[in-house]
């Protein structure tokens, strides 16, 4: 198993970097590390030398965890898209939320780049945890068409950290849901069944007006402890814009929750 771990030099990269290191020390996988030469790199001849992650590769190197560095020209977002496709689970990456990361692994551009990706990312923030994420899996009930490789992302977290999940939906008062819905709810419920993942089902009403399906989840998650919630990265359905700002509140949420995206 092969995990891309994308690297702009920054603290939220190196972040990434460990929680890298957590998983493949759970799955005897191995880590690429990948950073997109900017301009100013080229023109002093490239080949950097990544000592922001001298600590982490060290600790690394003890644990026997094998570290590709790869370093290539080009546009951050198209790069890191196309190296996703070669071989990799998961990519493991780093955001700054609304500002930072030279301005291109922030806010929209994270949320492009998880959709752009061959593989499942779990995105990180420059403020969240060092250590090993504990606690439930926070799992929205989608309505896309495909959930099954969020699923299968879901199962390989949960097996790796011995997590549990919570299969979350909210019920909005008046509204029945769809039949896309509660279809793949049930498909949730008998793939961690079959996987062997502890889960349960968590339904939440809410009133008609309330406060949007990313504050309402993510307070779910940072109540109960979450270590991880997951999400469809595109959205679905006639309000695409207001899907997409509530993915991206999810994604830089203010208690720095690890998001699983794909």
């Amino acid at each position: 198993m092969k995990i891309l771990c994308p690297t702009d030099l920054t603290l939220a990269a190196d972040i990434a970097l460990t929680h890298a290191g957590h998983l493949a020390s759970r799955t005897k996988a191995s880590i690429t590390l990948f950073h997109v030469l900017t301009k100013e790199e080229v023109a002093k001849g490239g080949n950097v030398q990544m000592s922001e992650h001298g600590a982490n590769l060290e600790d690394l190197e003890k644990q026997n965890i094998k570290v590709e560095k790869l370093q290539r020209e080009g546009a951050t977002l198209k790069q890191i898209a196309s190296e996703s496709a070669n071989g990799y689970k998961l990519v493991i990456a780093g955001t700054h939320g609304v500002q930072g990361l030279r301005q291109t692994m922030f806010g929209s551009d994270m949320l492009k780049m998880v959709r752009d990706s061959a593989v499942p990312t779990l995105v990180m923030q420059s403020f969240t945890a060092r250590a090993p994420f504990t606690g439930r899996i926070v799992m929205p009930v989608a309505p896309h068409d495909n959930i099954r490789p969020l699923l299968e992302a879901v199962c390989l977290l949960a097996k790796a950290y011995g997590s549990e999940v919570d299969v979350y939906q909210i019920l909005k008062e008046g509204e029945h849901s769809s039949n896309t819905l509660l279809k793949n709810k049930q498909q949730m419920l008998q793939h961690l069944d079959k996987e062997g993942v502890k889960h349960r089902e968590v339904n939440e009403p809410v009133a008609k007006f309330y406060e949007g399906y990313a504050e309402r989840t993510i307070y779910h998650a940072h109540t109960i402890g979450a270590g991880c919630i997951a999400i469809m990265a595109r959205s679905s359905g006639e309000h695409k814009k207001i899907a997409d700002d509530e993915k991206q509140e999810i994604l830089v949420n203010k208690y720095g929750i690890p998001v699983l995206c794909a």
